[in-house]
């Protein structure tokens, strides 16, 4: 008897193993191999100059060295386009996280019991679905020197003429975190509100009866249980932030209006692939990008994690 039920027993364990064996195998022929192969293509001069194909030829450190050299006016251009790509970053994930967790707390708050919060959280969320190269064409219409938002600004007496948004370096700028934030803050509200309605109502219902007030209840259990969820969302939104591209690519049209200030990393690296096709030059890019995306994602990681005495 006892054989005939050890037969009939099933080993969950390696039907587990057996259903995420395609992950791996995905991960490892779509990620972990192009990433290896980058490195390896970094340390290596090949390039196209003309018709002809120079390469490759190994050099070692010499593209990261050419990388790191300072230009002719002092700056080092790929620390550059980083500070660049930062700053939009930055005045995009603030407001963007501020207003993600007031409305997640709304949306989840049982005493407000707001109506249309379908409604509401299906709009907020529909900028996501938009490509963001037709964001960025929609915003190039609207902010243009004779776009309806200097025509209403014009109408209103604000401004005389029409105010070129796209060739200053402040404008220029905002209308990148502007497009980002709108594009993502609906998505964070989403993420933020199924971690907030993953904490335990009892622990909510027990503050109010000891007569917390609202702001107690958000400091002291909101926002300590959310912090793993802030932690996730505010590192995807580093991750994917380090990566800019298409919105500052079609509003400046390609090359970083004005004078490179809206030049991120991403499309430095895009010039070294679409013209010279220079794959060793964009794998030292892409190695560099990675090392700054990971420090930046371990203080990010620390800073937020701080436990309090």
């Amino acid at each position: 008897m006892a054989k005939e039920k050890k037969k009939k027993s099933i080993s969950y364990a390696k039907w587990g193993y057996i259903f995420i064996i395609p992950f791996f195998v995905v991960y490892f022929i779509f990620t972990l191999y192009p990433q290896l192969l980058t490195f390896y293509n970094s340390f290596f001069e090949n390039y196209r100059e003309g018709l002809s194909q120079v390469g490759p030829n190994f050099v070692g450190f010499q593209n990261y060295v050419k990388l790191l050299t300072p230009s002719a006016d002092g700056t080092i251009d790929v620390l550059k386009y980083f500070g660049n790509t930062l700053i939009m970053w930055v005045a995009g994930a603030i407001p963007q996280f501020v207003v993600a967790l007031l409305l997640a707390l709304l949306f989840t708050s049982t005493r407000l019991k707001l109506k249309g919060q379908t409604f509401a959280k299906t709009t907020i969320y529909m900028p996501n679905l938009i490509m963001a190269s037709a964001f960025s064409m929609l915003f190039f219409s609207l902010f243009s020197t004779v776009g309806p938002i200097n025509q209403i600004l014009m109408g209103a007496g604000i401004l005389e003429t029409g105010y070129d948004f796209i060739s200053h370096k402040v404008s220029a700028r905002f209308l990148v975190a502007l497009m980002n934030f709108i594009m993502w803050f609906g998505n964070t509200t989403i993420v933020l509100m199924a971690g907030i309605m993953g904490i335990d109502e009892s622990l909510f219902e027990s503050a109010r009866i000891d007569g917390a007030s609202s702001t107690h209840v958000f400091m002291d259990i909101t926002l300590p249980l959310l912090r793993p969820i802030l932690v996730y969302a505010a590192i995807t939104s580093l991750i994917g932030g380090l990566q800019m591209f298409d919105v500052p690519q079609v509003l400046s049209k390609g090359i970083g209006m004005p004078n490179r200030t809206t030049f991120t990393v991403i499309m430095l690296l895009n010039n070294y692939l679409g013209g010279s096709k220079n794959y060793g030059m964009a794998g030292a890019i892409s190695v560099v990008l990675f090392i700054i995306t990971g420090i930046l994602s371990i203080f990010v990681f620390k800073a937020l994690n701080k436990k309090e005495a």
